[in-house]
């Protein structure tokens, strides 16, 4: 059952990647969108679940708001030992191309953490089958965004398609890997706590830092452009509040 629906996340992850390649010609708009959802991904649901984790704390602050910070500080000290801020705002759409790489990365831990995913709901289904299907039911719904942001945030930084369709592809397989692991090796939850904490950093800082200045470039920023991020951040609500 746990591989079962997470064959239905793979579907949805595609269809992510898929709407996101057919609007490219409004990048402005997926991108704004995109930066809306990562927002919501981190704020109502990875760093709540990693704090609900009964995780331990180091010096009074639980360990996934740690590792929260040490990721956003990580992706920000990567790039200052790059210079990838040494040109001017103006010019990033253009100086975005020599970083590749930085595509890559965030692409690859997206697919990571849709991994995590399906171990989630196979740890579920070893502890209560009415828990599993909610926690399938949530990711299923953000598997979808998931899809969305690893096209986007792979082809932001001049990745070629192929690259970015590789990495969509992984995604998506990734939470069928994850269910049928879990399945023989559960995953511990302070290890679980801390990855959500490191990844919500290093997705909050993308969003802050490239997606957003992308989309408001002055040759694509308009009221339509704002208009997608809020929606983008209240449909992450609405999905986490439909799947509570």
């Amino acid at each position: 059952m746990a591989i079962l629906l997470s064959v239905v996340a793979f579907l949805m992850t595609l269809l992510g990647g898929l709407v996101a390649h057919r609007v490219r010609e409004r990048r402005n708009l997926v991108l704004g969108a995109a930066a809306g959802v990562m927002l919501g991904v981190v704020s109502f649901d990875l760093l709540p679940e990693a704090l609900s984790l009964d995780t331990i704390h180091i010096h009074g602050v639980p360990l996934p708001m740690l590792t929260f910070a040490a990721g956003f500080l990580a992706v920000h000290t990567v790039e200052r030992a790059v210079a990838m801020h040494d040109t001017h705002e103006g010019d990033y759409a253009a100086h975005r191309h020599a970083h590749a790489g930085m595509g890559l990365a965030a692409g690859s831990a997206l697919v990571i953490h849709s991994f995590l995913d399906g171990a989630a709901i196979g740890a579920a289904f070893q502890t209560d089958t009415t828990l599993a299907v909610a926690v399938a039911i949530g990711v299923i719904a953000h598997d979808f965004t998931d899809g969305f942001n690893t096209y986007t945030l792979t082809t932001l930084y001049g990745n070629a398609r192929r690259r970015a369709i590789t990495l969509l592809c992984l995604d998506a397989i990734a939470p069928v890997a994850g269910a049928t692991l879990t399945t023989l090796l559960p995953i511990p939850k302070t290890l679980l706590a801390a990855y959500l904490g490191l990844f919500a950093g290093f997705l909050l800082y993308l969003a802050t830092s490239h997606i957003l200045p992308e989309a408001h470039t002055p040759r694509r920023s308009t009221g339509l452009t704002l208009a997608a991020t809020l929606a983008g951040t209240l449909f992450m609500w609405a999905v986490i509040g439909l799947t509570e």
